[in-house]
């Protein structure tokens, strides 16, 4: 004979005598999440790609074929280019994330815990975040020179700001009735920073960190582009000079795997810290 487990509301609704309306599933959500949706996009996109280049529709002087560009990345591959390129690109990439991350991350809890914090450092973050940090290259250059440190403060500038800005939002966002809870309890105040302000501010960090991971990249284009002697951009530079858009495409294509890697790990690194929250995401 077969056993059926009730669910606790279910149970108080059958002793209660009343019938349990609650909705089995969100009619309002986004629905429930698909398997490997994020690939789903990339994939049509390439898809798009082949036929067009099957097809005639694209040019190949315009855009290769990717047939071709798998070849080209693996005579590249053979000759250890692409490997050097990738190994100088990833190092000053997280050379850059990583001290923009450590920066924005002290500037903005000093800001967003102390008045007199934030007095003294929002105004001028707020003056950085109207100053593009590309504007700064040329007078970075005649600071530091065009050697490694002009590139990997470039991308630290370039990552200091989202992480300020949304830690510190999430930081003065939390609502005041925990505080008043926490001081009806007799918490301290580094007891409550630490149990409550802290893990509040969690969700902005992580939403600056993913846009931290974006702006690392794009600056590391930049700076690779301009006075570089090696890695991912200065190769793109070098085909541009001799009209190889193989090669370019190759390099475009590891900048997007290298920006869809850290977002994806950024994102599992959300769901696990953030796996108490409720969303509709959820």
């Amino acid at each position: 004979m077969a056993v059926t487990t009730l669910t606790a509301p279910a149970r108080r609704a059958i002793s209660s005598g009343t019938e349990d309306v609650r909705p089995t599933r969100r009619r309002l959500g986004p629905g429930k999440p698909i398997r490997f949706g994020g690939l789903i996009g990339i994939a049509a996109l390439l898809a798009a790609w082949v036929v067009g280049s099957a097809t005639g529709l694209l040019d190949p002087r315009t855009l290769t074929e990717p047939w071709t560009v798998v070849a080209t990345a693996e005579t590249l591959i053979e000759n250890g280019r692409l490997q050097e390129s990738l190994v100088t690109s990833g190092i000053r990439a997280a050379l850059g994330l990583g001290l923009g991350v450590a920066v924005g991350l002290v500037l903005a809890l000093v800001s967003g815990l102390s008045r007199v914090g934030e007095t003294l450092i929002d105004g001028p973050i707020q003056v950085k975040r109207s100053i593009p940090t590309l504007a700064l290259i040329p007078l970075l250059i005649l600071w530091l020179g065009i050697g490694e440190p002009m590139k990997v403060i470039t991308i630290a500038l370039a990552v200091f700001v989202p992480i300020y800005i949304h830690t510190h939002n999430g930081l003065r966002t939390i609502e005041g009735r925990y505080a008043e809870l926490a001081e009806t309890l007799g918490v301290s105040r580094t007891e409550f920073i630490r149990h409550v302000v802290l893990p509040g501010a969690m969700p902005g960090f992580l939403l600056g960190l993913r846009f931290a991971v974006t702006s690392s990249l794009l600056a590391l284009v930049v700076v690779e582009v301009i006075n570089a002697t090696s890695g991912i951009g200065h190769m793109i530079t070098l085909a541009s000079s001799y009209g190889q858009t193989d090669i370019i495409v190759v390099g475009l294509v590891v900048y997007a795997l290298l920006g869809v890697s850290a977002d994806a790990v950024v994102r599992l690194i959300e769901r696990k810290a953030l796996s108490w929250r409720r969303t509709l995401a959820s």
